[in-house]
């Protein structure tokens, strides 16, 4: 079979594109920019790219165009041109699902086997941390998963992979399919262990309010069969209200009193694990911050369900190397240390911020701010953002391209709030700000425009 994909670049449709490749697929695709790594990555598997959406590529000769998200109608002429010649075309997570996980004898489906044991990793926050352990967990027990995670965790180095394992982990957006299929991802692909780490309003560019996202999680938990599992947040009481709106699967609860609970933390990051109070051993690692205690357990929850005993999954996590981006140390000069983290909602900043706190102490954190996913460009969540930086000692905000003024968002913090248009402005001031002993936390769900290396460039030319 021969794709072709819309919008290939972006983290899940090179995911895709990855592994229709590893399954014996001719693959070929295009984005609106072309660019490392991962344009890198998709020729390195001898996947041919094109930039941009022009109405030509209609006759590259694919059997199927598998459209990404980022395709809307009537800006792009190559949408245009499928849907006038009445050209075949799916959804990545309805392709994945067709001819991966849940293929029929009729699919052609190469690599992909039987139906797989889907273990999808769903929730506002953490998708990418858990999913990442949980794969981890599986190969550390030599299960072999294959896996579709919207970030490299470093202890494989690559976000996709197909096996011949039966077992394959996936991080389950909530956010819609397609432009035409607005059911979120995730109904598509069908689990056997369902993970619900969190529920928060988030997506204000598809979703009116919480209720509206709630649906979409009970929509979810229909799919799981009455052998399976569900392991879901104690704490959040969103996800109780989707578990009281019909539930047909035994759940697991994890983070409240029953269930499985984490022991306070040691002070470098180690703590015991409990199921309904028994101790099941003790996870020696370096993650900090109680949202990564809370990853912990669901992860060993549902690896258990996959055959991995706790001990086991507790012993493999002390192997966990994290995910990039998540809370990535990018380099240190002259004593100013500086980190790259994906957070970009209120809650995850929050949580990114005390984190490194719990970890430096007294020393000052310098958190820079990106406000870049289409919640925050919006302003939804402006008026949270105050308090979750409270914890840090200066905060710098861009605010190129927002709807709304960030210095006033940010005024509540006073003098230590700074906001910026300019890029290079807001690095010239971080060089004169950061001393010797300081950690700068930089924010956000894009590249921030290289801020990284860019202020590391200037910390050396300024120091030597």
């Amino acid at each position: 079979m021969h794709l072709h994909i819309l919008g290939i670049c972006g983290t899940f449709m090179g995911g895709i594109a990855a592994i229709a490749r590893s399954a014996g697929h001719t693959v070929t695709g295009c984005d609106a920019n072309v660019y490392p790594p991962m344009s890198d990555q998709l020729r390195a598997l001898g996947i041919e790219l094109i930039e941009g959406f022009d109405a030509g590529q209609a006759d590259i000769g694919a059997d199927v165009f598998v459209v990404g998200n980022v395709v809307a109608r009537g800006k792009q002429p190559l949408i245009e041109a499928i849907l006038d010649r009445g050209l075949p075309y799916t959804s990545g997570p309805q392709w994945l699902a067709d001819h991966i996980l849940h293929p029929s004898p009729a699919s052609g489906r190469g690599a992909g086997g039987e139906g797989k044991w889907v273990l999808a990793v769903a929730g506002t926050h953490g998708k990418t941390t858990t999913a990442s352990m949980l794969a981890w967990i599986l190969e550390d027990a030599n299960l072999n998963p294959g896996f579709l995670i919207g970030g490299v965790p470093q202890n494989f180095g690559i976000s996709a992979r197909l096996t011949d394992s039966p077992f394959f982990v996936i991080e389950a957006d909530e956010y819609d399919t397609a432009f035409f299929d607005k059911r979120s991802k995730f109904v598509h692909y069908r689990p056997r262990t369902a993970l619900l780490n969190n529920l928060e309003f988030d997506h204000a560019d598809i979703f009116p309010d919480l209720a509206a996202i709630e649906t979409q999680f009970h929509h979810l938990v229909r799919t799981v069969p009455g052998n399976g599992l569900i392991v879901a947040n104690g704490r959040e009481a969103s996800l109780d209200r989707v578990l009281e709106r019909g539930c047909w699967t035994p759940v697991e609860r994890f983070g409240d009193a029953a269930g499985w609970t984490a022991g306070a933390p040691n002070a470098d990051g180690g703590f015991d694990v409990f199921l309904d109070g028994a101790p099941q051993g003790r996870v020696n690692w370096p993650l900090i911050g109680e949202h990564n205690r809370l990853n912990a357990l669901a992860a060993i929850a549902a690896a258990r369900h996959a055959g991995v005993p706790a001990a086991a999954a507790i012993d493999a996590l002390a192997r966990f190397e994290n995910v990039k981006r998540r809370m990535e140390v990018r380099g240190s000069v002259h004593g100013i240390t500086v980190y790259d983290d994906f957070a970009h909602h209120p809650t995850a900043i929050a949580t990114t911020v005390e984190g490194l706190r719990a970890k430096v102490g007294g020393a000052r954190i310098l958190a820079v701010l990106e406000p870049r996913s289409n919640t925050m460009k919006l302003g939804v969540m402006k008026a949270q953002l105050p308090d979750s930086l409270k914890d840090a000692d200066q905060v710098y905000c861009y605010g190129a391209n927002l709807g709304w003024d960030a210095a006033e968002a940010l005024a509540s913090l006073g003098d230590k709030a700074h906001t910026f248009d300019d890029l290079d402005a807001l690095i010239d001031r971080l060089v004169a700000d950061a001393h010797s002993g300081d950690h700068v936390l930089m924010m956000s769900n894009g590249g921030f425009g290289g801020i990284h290396a860019k202020l590391l460039e200037a910390l050396q030319r300024q120091y030597g």
